[in-house]
C-alpha cells in the first residue's frame, strides 16, 4: 500500500494546473492522475500501482493498451487519420459488417457511426421519430442516456445533470425503473415486478397522459448503470417487447454501458431473450478511442440521405480499434467475463456475510453492483459510507467508482485475470472494514 504518497509530488502539480484550465463541470472522483496502464492494471504520474475496476467507466474493455489494438491503431494512422463521413473507406465498412453481424435480431441489421453514447442516443431518438412519425417517448426514471439536449430529455438519474438545463426536448415520460430492491409499484398476485411495471405504462400513461398511437419508442437500459446498475426481473423485457409490439411502438436498448461482451454476451438484453428494434452502443466498442452509433433493423433505417449524419463518423483510427476490440471479445474475453464475474459475484456474496453495510450484490458479467445500505431491514440507503469506501479503496491501491445514490460499480477490463479480481476484492473488503469503523 502506497497511500502515504497519493497523490504524490507530480500528481499535485498536475492537480492544480488542471484547476486554472479545465472546466469544472467535471466531476472528479478523487485524485488520481494517470500516467500508463497495461491490461488491468495502472499508475499514476509518480508511480503508484492500481488495480482498475473501472476501465474508464466500463470503456476499456480490452485492458489498457492491449498489444492488438494498438497495433490496428498504428497501422491505420500510417495510412491516413480522416476522410470525413462524405466519402468512402474499408475499414469502416469492415467494422460496420463485424458489428453488424452481432446485432441481437434475427433481421439484418444498418449501423449508423458518430463518436459517443449521447451521440448515439441522439441518433437513435431521430431516427425513431424519422421512421414512426411519432413523437413521444418513454423513459425511465434513475436512467442515464447522455447530457446532450435530446439525450439529457431520457437522463434522470441525478437532478445535477438537469439542473440550469430547461426546458428538455418535449415528448419524453419517465416511468419507475423495475428495481426488484427498491419496488414502488404495487404488484398483482404473482405478478413479477417488472410485468408490474409494464402494466402502469398500459393502464396509468397510456390511459391518461401518452396516445400510445403517437408513441415513437421506449428507451431502456437492459441494465442500468449510472442509476446503480440495477438487474432488472425476468418478466420485464418480455413484457415490454408485447406492449411495444402491440402498439407498433420501437423499442430501443441502450447499451452504451452494457454492451460488447460486458455482460458475458455481445448485449445485455440478450439475457432475456427480446429483440430490440435500435441498439446504442459507444464505451467498450473500440478500447478507449472514441466511436459510438447504432444497430437498428434494415427495415427501421429508412432514413433519406441527408437527414443525419456528421464529421466524424466512420473514422478510420477509432473503426480500425474498433475492429480489433471485437475480434478480441469474441476470441474469448466475453467469455472470460461471464466466468470471472460469476467467480466475482460468488465472492463478493462471501464479503456480504461479514458486512451487514452490504444491502445487495446483482449484476451479470463484468457489470456488478453492490448496494450499501444502514441495515438491511430497513434497506435506507448509506451514500456517505459509500463515499468513504470509494476514497479508501483509492489508497488502497484500487480504482472504483460509484453508481447510483449508494452503490460501488465494479465494471474492470473484460480480461481481467481471477487473481487480480481477488486482489482488489481484498483492497476493497479492507476499505469497508475501515469505512464501517467510523461510521
Amino acid at each position: 500500500m502506497k497511500s502515504q504518497n497519493i497523490p504524490g509530488t507530480k500528481a499535485k502539480k498536475l492537480l492544480e494546473r488542471d484547476l486554472e484550465v479545465i472546466s469544472p463541470s467535471y466531476p472528479r472522483a478523487y485524485p488520481f492522475v494517470m500516467d500508463h496502464g497495461k491490461g488491468s492494471e495502472i499508475w499514476d504520474v509518480d508511480g503508484n500501482r492500481f488495480i482498475d475496476f473501472a476501465s474508464g467507466i466500463a470503456v476499456c474493455s480490452t485492458g489498457h493498451s492491449h498489444p492488438k489494438v494498438v497495433e490496428a491503431i498504428k497501422n491505420q494512422v500510417d495510412n491516413f487519420i480522416h476522410i470525413s463521413s462524405d466519402f468512402y473507406h474499408p475499414v469502416w465498412v469492415e467494422f460496420s459488417e463485424k458489428i453488424a453481424s452481432t446485432a441481437p435480431f434475427k433481421e439484418p441489421a444498418k449501423v449508423f457511426l458518430g463518436n459517443s453514447g449521447t451521440e448515439a442516443v441522439e441518433a437513435a431518438i431521430k431516427l425513431a421519430r424519422a421512421h414512426t412519425g411519432r413523437h413521444h417517448f418513454i423513459g425511465f426514471f434513475g436512467a442515464f442516456h447522455g447530457r446532450t439536449m435530446g439525450s439529457l430529455a431520457f437522463t434522470s438519474s441525478k437532478i445535477q445533470y438537469r439542473e440550469s438545463f430547461s426546458p428538455m426536448m418535449s415528448g419524453v415520460t419517465h416511468v419507475p425503473y423495475p428495481d426488484p430492491y427498491r419496488p414502488i409499484l404495487v404488484q398483482a398476485e404473482n405478478e413479477d415486478y417488472g410485468e408490474a411495471v409494464v402494466r402502469y405504462i398500459e393502464e396509468v400513461v397510456f390511459a391518461r397522459t401518452v396516445p400510445p398511437q403517437e408513441t415513437a419508442a421506449i428507451m431502456v437500459e437492459p441494465i442500468l448503470g449510472e442509476g446503480g446498475y440495477v438487474v432488472p426481473p425476468a418478466g420485464f423485457f418480455p413484457a415490454l417487447r408485447r406492449l411495444c409490439d402491440k402498439h407498433g411502438i420501437l423499442l430501443i436498448a441502450d447499451e452504451v454501458q452494457s454492451g460488447v461482451g460486458r455482460t458475458g454476451k455481445w448485449w445485455a438484453i440478450e439475457h432475456w431473450g427480446v429483440e430490440p428494434d435500435i441498439v446504442c452502443f459507444a464505451k467498450g466498442i473500440a478500447s478507449g478511442m472514441p466511436l459510438g452509433g447504432i444497430l437498428a433493423r434494415a427495415s427501421v433505417m429508412d432514413w433519406p440521405m441527408g437527414a443525419h449524419g456528421n464529421t466524424f463518423g466512420g473514422n478510420p483510427v477509432s473503426c480500425s480499434a474498433g475492429l480489433a476490440t471485437l475480434e478480441l471479445i469474441e476470441g474469448g474475453f466475453k467469455e472470460n467475463a461471464a466466468e470471472v464475474g460469476e467467480y466475482t459475484l460468488d465472492a463478493l456474496s462471501e464479503i456480504m456475510t461479514r458486512h451487514t453495510s452490504i444491502g445487495q450484490v446483482r449484476g451479470k458479467g463484468l457489470m456488478i453492483g453492490i448496494e450499501f445500505v444502514k441495515d438491511r431491514e430497513s434497506k435506507i440507503p448509506a451514500p456517505d459510507l459509500r463515499d468513504r469506501i470509494v476514497d479508501k479503496a483509492f489508497y488502497n491501491g484500487l480504482i472504483t467508482l460509484g453508481s447510483g445514490k449508494n452503490c460501488i460499480r465494479i465494471a474492470p477490463p473484460l480480461n481481467i485475470s481471477q487473481d487480480l479480481i481477488s486482489e482488489g476484492l481484498q483492497m476493497l473488503e479492507d476499505a469497508i472494514t475501515s469505512a464501517e469503523a467510523e461510521a
